[in-house]
């Protein structure tokens, strides 16, 4: 008898269990990194050629005057 009180509540406690409807999992969403344009990285080092070759073609435009002896 009690092997059939057992297995009646094994029974009842399972079926409760799966009740309920079958729900699709939740999927993430899908991350897209956005493009990006590689023309910034130009920028820098053509500016810095521009400011060295402006600083060796002598920008000063007085001139130095000769030493005092």
């Amino acid at each position: 008898m009690k092997k059939l009180m057992l297995t009646a509540a094994a029974v009842l406690t399972s079926t409760q269990a799966i009740a309920g409807n079958l729900v699709e999992p939740m999927m993430e969403p899908e991350v897209v990194e956005a493009a990006t344009n590689g023309s910034g990285g130009l920028l820098i080092p053509i500016l810095l050629l521009i400011f060295l070759a402006a600083a060796a073609s002598g920008g000063s435009s007085t001139p130095v005057p000769p030493p005092i002896n």
